[in-house]
């Protein structure tokens, strides 16, 4: 939230410009299930990597199957994001560097410009997060397609391309993994920063999926229309099955 625009928390008053005014306000539902359970896990799937990862051995079979779950989880996503619900599409969020630009100086100087308004969905700078995220995480999973350690784990299309080539993405998938550590790092340190500077909770909406917003940006967010129910399902079904049929090389 900025200055100009500040939602009390128990969700009675707005106040700017020092001055203190009555609006209505009203919970929003902005995170569809999908996008919620895709979030969590995620955050899951990350997790059980790099913990399978470091403790290696027998684990590394575990590895390579959270690897293959997470592959269908980020197609999954990037799916959604065409034909989901209003904010979990990529074009209800995802803006130029001017944007962005812009969102960074309104959010340090306060200022009452386009750049400081609030955000129902993703605002200019998560957007990025977002797809920093998207892209690190497949390129860790299809990339492990096709590493071999020589040791413990080959993945599945490790002998359909060259050895040189297989190490490569080998050494490339390994020094990723630090990258989306680096991300997520920055990732938990916004979500911190939001919570004790911007006082936001950015975590409660991703449990729940609502966000409190004025009477007619709550209006206007309400009228938006929802993929039907089953879209979500179909969709999770199909991707989990083309997942399946690629691991297991049934296309050769």
């Amino acid at each position: 939230m900025n200055d100009e625009h500040a939602v009390s928390a128990n969700g009675k008053s707005v106040q700017g410009g020092g001055a203190a005014s009555t609006a209505a306000v009203a919970a929003v539902y902005v995170w569809d299930l999908p996008v919620r359970l895709f979030h969590w896990l995620l955050v899951a799937s990350i997790i059980g990597l790099f913990v399978t990862g470091k403790l290696g051995g027998n684990w590394m079979e575990w590895h390579k199957l959270i690897g293959f779950f997470t592959l269908g989880l980020v197609v999954f996503r990037i799916i959604w994001g065409v034909v989901g619900s209003e904010y979990a599409r990529f074009a209800s969020f995802v803006r130029g560097p001017g944007a962005v630009l812009a969102y960074l100086r309104g959010s340090f100087s306060g200022a009452g410009s386009d750049g400081a308004k609030p955000y129902l969905g993703h605002n200019p700078l998560g957007a990025l997060s977002v797809l920093g995220l998207l892209a690190v995480v497949l390129f860790q999973a299809i990339s492990g397609l096709f590493a071999d350690d020589d040791i413990l784990m080959r993945g599945p299309y490790a002998n359909a391309v060259s050895g040189a080539i297989s190490a490569q993405l080998t050494k490339l998938h390994k020094l990723n993994s630090d990258l989306i550590l680096v991300l997520v790092g920055l990732h938990l340190a916004a979500i911190a920063f939001y919570f004790f500077v911007k006082k936001e909770n950015l975590v409660k909406p991703m449990l729940n999926g609502s966000k409190v917003a004025d009477g007619s940006t709550a209006q206007a967010a309400s009228a938006q229309k929802r993929p039907a129910p089953w879209l979500a399902w179909a969709l999770a079904i199909c991707v989990g099955v083309l997942t399946y049929l690629v691991v297991t090389r049934a296309f050769g």
